[in-house]
């Protein structure tokens, strides 16, 4: 594993492991909220998703070469990587890594 693909999978983690967290409190069918406050937490819900997907993705990436697949299926192609992580996937999942410490750290 090369140190790209290294920080790809540790970053995706963490954004994975956030992503997982802020779903847990997202609550958008909660009774009494606003039209803006349910689509709010809509597209709250939305996102976090994606980035629970796109974390996950990241995560499980280096072991998917080595899954065994016994008949072509066609939704495999979508999950495996087509080539190791390049640098602007990095950059945009170690970004996301980033804010998400800030956060905490400003949080205290």
């Amino acid at each position: 594993m090369t140190w790209l693909q290294l920080i790809h999978f540790t970053a995706g983690l963490l954004v994975l492991a956030e992503a997982l967290n802020k779903l847990e409190r997202t609550a958008p069918l909660r009774p009494g909220l606003k039209p803006r406050e349910r689509a709010t937490e809509w597209l709250k819900a939305v996102a976090w998703s994606l980035l629970a997907l796109g974390g996950a993705g990241a995560v499980i990436a280096p072991a998917l070469p080595f899954l065994p697949v016994q008949e072509p299926s066609t939704w495999l192609p979508y999950l495996l990587p087509a080539q190791t992580p390049t640098l602007p996937d990095v950059c945009v999942i170690v970004g996301f890594a980033v804010l998400i410490v800030r956060t905490r750290v400003k949080e205290g």
